[in-house]
């Protein structure tokens, strides 16, 4: 066995990623304070395929050299958009068909490794604050609560962690 070399991974270039059918899947923000977890979010965008990331409220947007610093050139193939205003942001998704989902320790969440997406279903992920979480506002319109199951002392993850784990799960 060996490492394979960066050459070898046949990556796709930004071109063909822009052009490559996308999940869909759209990754929310809201209100992210760190730029490192925007930057991460963004990698993970790209990895996976994401159809878009929407980055909420007082959350950083590209161009900037701490996003740039994790998502390693994937803020500029990843779409995105921000919006100012969240709740009217989030009620335009669920009316264009995309079934809301927040992902927060919540009364009734379901639990991630019971969930299953349906292939081509639409899915708007939603990642709160790192100290406040997901807005209380954005849970009442969400369709469901997903919760990663932890079962340490700690009763949360960084959010660019959980967002790794949820898309995974989703695709």
């Amino acid at each position: 066995m060996r490492k394979l070399k960066t050459l070898e991974l046949e990556r796709l270039s930004d071109d063909e990623f822009k052009s490559t059918k996308k999940k869909p899947i759209i990754l929310f923000l809201d209100n992210i304070r760190s730029m490192h977890n925007v930057g991460s979010a963004f990698r993970t965008a790209d990895a996976f395929l994401i159809e878009k990331i929407i980055l909420g409220g007082i959350t950083a947007t590209p161009p900037h050299n701490d996003i740039r610093k994790t998502a390693l050139g994937a803020e500029n193939t990843v779409d995105w958009e921000h919006a100012e205003d969240i709740i009217t942001n989030i009620k335009g998704l669920k009316k264009n068909g995309y079934k809301i989902i927040a992902v927060e320790q919540a009364e009734g969440s379901s639990s991630l490794e019971n969930f299953t997406r349906q292939q081509d279903e639409k899915i708007c992920l939603v990642f709160g604050n790192e100290v406040f979480g997901v807005d209380d506002k954005i849970i009442e319109l969400a369709d469901m609560c997903l919760e990663i199951p932890q079962y340490g002392t700690k009763h949360s993850l960084n959010v660019s962690v959980s967002l790794g784990i949820v898309v995974w799960q989703c695709l």
